[in-house]
This record gives structure tokens, sequence and C-alpha cells, in this order.
């Protein structure tokens, strides 16, 4: 496992981390015993970077983490987590939400602190309420150690909060199709000009960039000298950037595990050929040609009012174009939106009110409303029913057979 050094601090972290937002899951909650090994492997195998926050999973990941951080291992990692700053609405809260997680993580200190998914607007509002008084005093008393955030808005809100206060490091959304997204790769170079450590959050694209991949993407990939998969692709264009310190892998399969372990053992900085960083721009400028949708499955935009699962909706419209399966696609959008399986409600994209909610909370600014709509069009139409009909009698005899 290959290290980089934390600017501020000097602390050696193992390139890779692991981020606990998409852990394995089993009947509707995390899968513990899975979760829990996977993480006590990464670390035996040399991650020491774990990642975290109030909100994933719904609330589930941070104690999920604690107990599977016993047995010692908490000793052997740095921890991070995340203040839900939407959340904030007074000074008191900052403390309250930090306690709470210190007593749900079984630990007293947090080595790496963040505020959560910052944009300007949201960073004026909790800079008003306080949010430098607090960060000063929670290191002062040691319940954190390096105070950063993580971000989701422009390139010059980016700037801005990196002005704002003396931190240790930020946390920022980087991979092959998202240079000029967010802060980029603009936010990249600034942030290490002024000595902070950069965190990087979705290097796949949500999954996306991991496979399976069109056949088109494919094609590229094969024509490299050296083999590689497609996350050890999209994963080492990110480490051959000297400026990133961690790259966070959100790891729900074992497979997944030792994928990203391998490659870490590999990742260093300027490593990539010019060919080589050719092909991945081929690849990126391919993906552009497919998709619709810049949906990364963060889940921000959730709960919805009316009732739309809208990351499932934009990842199957993806998916329709970017492999170009039409009858898969739309057998799949019955079976995973008709409620059959779930015994819930529908959650298609047509169930929209146009209240436009989703566009206040979503952090790639995508037009989800417009989405949606051609979402509809494409998926849903008159034979719905018939495919509704069908994942009934399939999930029927599923039943029957167990």
């Amino acid at each position: 496992m290959l290290h980089r050094e934390m600017p501020r601090n000097g602390d050696s972290l193992s390139i890779l981390g692991f981020g606990c937002m998409r852990l394995p899951e089993k009947d509707g909650t995390i899968d513990e015993e899975r979760a829990t090994q996977q993480i006590r492997h990464a670390v035996d195998h040399g991650v020491n970077y774990i990642d975290t926050a109030w909100s994933y999973h719904a609330g589930q990941s941070e104690p999920l983490v604690g107990r599977a951080l016993s047995d010692g291992y908490r000793d052997k990692v740095k921890l991070a987590t995340k203040l839900p700053s939407w959340m904030v609405h007074n000074r008191a809260d900052m403390d309250r939400f930090l306690n709470g997680q210190l007593e749900k993580l079984q630990t007293d200190h947090i080595d790496y602190y963040l505020v959560h998914c910052l944009v300007g607007d949201l960073w004026d509002k909790i800079e008003t309420l306080g949010i430098t008084d607090f960060l000063d005093q929670a290191k002062a008393d040691g319940r954190i150690i390096n105070a950063g955030f993580s971000f989701h808005g422009s390139s010059d809100e980016f700037t801005r909060i990196v002005d704002a206060y003396a931190w240790d490091f930020c946390q920022i959304q980087y991979n092959y199709l998202d240079e000029q997204n967010q802060a980029g790769t603009k936010g990249l170079e600034y942030a290490a000009t002024q000595g902070l450590g950069v965190i990087v959050m979705e290097p796949l694209r949500g999954g996306k960039l991991a496979g399976p991949v069109p056949p088109a993407i494919e094609a590229i990939w094969n024509e490299a000298q050296v083999r590689r998969t497609p996350a050890e692709w999209a994963l080492r264009w990110i480490w051959n950037r000297p400026e990133v310190t961690v790259v966070l892998s959100g790891m729900n399969e074992e497979a997944h595990v030792e994928e990203n372990l391998r490659s870490a053992d590999q990742g260093r900085p300027n490593s990539l050929t010019d060919g080589e960083l050719q092909l991945i721009h081929r690849a990126e400028q391919t993906y552009r040609q497919l998709m619709k949708a810049g949906c990364t499955g963060c889940r921000y935009c959730l709960p919805c009012p009316a009732g739309v699962a809208i990351p499932v909706c934009l990842e199957i419209y993806n998916d329709l174009h970017m492999f170009d399966n039409t009858q898969e696609a739309k057998f799949m959008y019955a079976a995973r939106l008709s409620g059959t399986i779930t015994n819930g409600a529908p959650a298609y994209a047509s169930r929209c009110v146009q209240c436009r909610q989703c566009l206040e909370k979503c952090p790639q600014h995508l037009e989800i409303p417009r989405l949606l709509e051609a979402v509809a069009a494409e998926l849903e139409g008159p034979d719905l029913e018939a495919r509704e009909a069908v994942i009934k009698q399939v999930f029927t005899n599923a039943s029957t057979w167990q």
C-alpha cells in the first residue's frame, strides 16, 4: 500500500481510503458481518483512512463503523466523519452533533472532521452561526484533530471557502469525467497551493466508471499495452495527480476491495504515460457521448415528496443509453420501481409533481424534473402495466421457491 503525506501535519495516509457510504446491505439494512469483514480486511492490508458521515445509510453507518473499529482497529486508522451542515440551526447544534458522533463511533476524538456538503450559501449560513469558533474549540479540546470540509458547489465558491478558514484539508468530487465540474482541477490545484490535503470522493462516479462498461469504452481499454480494469484506469488517473492525498472508494464487494488494494500498490504520481492519458481522455469523450444524466447516486435528492426514486430512475436511464439494451432497461425499471419487490408504492419518474425541491439538494446541479420527464417518456409507456405483471409473477414464484 502506497502512502502520501498530509501537508499540514505530516500524517502518512494510505492513498486508498475506505468510504462507508455504500456498504453491503441485506434486507434493507447494512450487512454488518460482511461490512465489518471488508473494513477490517482493508485495514489489515494497509488502508488507514476510514470515512463515514452522520447521514450515510440513514444514520446506520457511523455506529457500524464504531463497532467495526473495535478490537484494536481504531488505533490502526485515521477516522473521518462529517458535521451534517444542512441540519445545523444554531451554535449548540454543532456540539450536539459532534458529541453524538463521538458516542456512535466509540471514540474520544475524530482525526479528520469535515463540514459536510458545502456550497456557497450553506457556508455563509453556518459561518454566521459560528462554525469557525466551533472548529477552533473542538480542536482545542481534542474532540477533533484536523478540520476540513467536503464540497459540492462551483469553482468560485470553492476558492472562497478555502480562503475563509485555516482548513487542514478538503474533500472534493474528482474523476476523469469531472475535471471541470464542481471544484475540478482548478480547485484541486488551488487547494494544494494553499497547503491543504485533498481527499477525493466519487472517483468512479458512483461506480459508473468501474463497469460493466459499454462496448465502445471496452474497445478503448483493449488498446492499452498494459491491461487494467476500468476501475483501475479511473483510480490511477486520480493518483497520477501529486496534489491528491487520499482517494475514497465506496467498496461493498469483496472483489472490489481486492481489486482496489492491488491498484493502490501502483498509484504513484506522474506514473501514467502520455499514451495512457490519451486513452483515458478518449474514454471520457466517449462516455460524454453516451451518458444522458451526470448522476453519481449520492442520494442527496431524497426523500422526494412525491416518492420518486430519483437516483434509480437516472441510473437506469443512463444504462439504457450507455449499453443500448432497451428491453433489459425497461424490465429493470419495472422491477426496481414498481413497488412489487419492496412491497411499497411505485417510485416511477412519472410521479414527479415538479415541486423542484430536488434542485436545491442536488450536488451535481442537475435539472432533475426535466430529466425525469425524459425518463418517463423512454422507460414507461403503454407496456409498463404488462411489465409489472411479469415482475409480479416472477416475484410470486420466487417467494414460493423460498
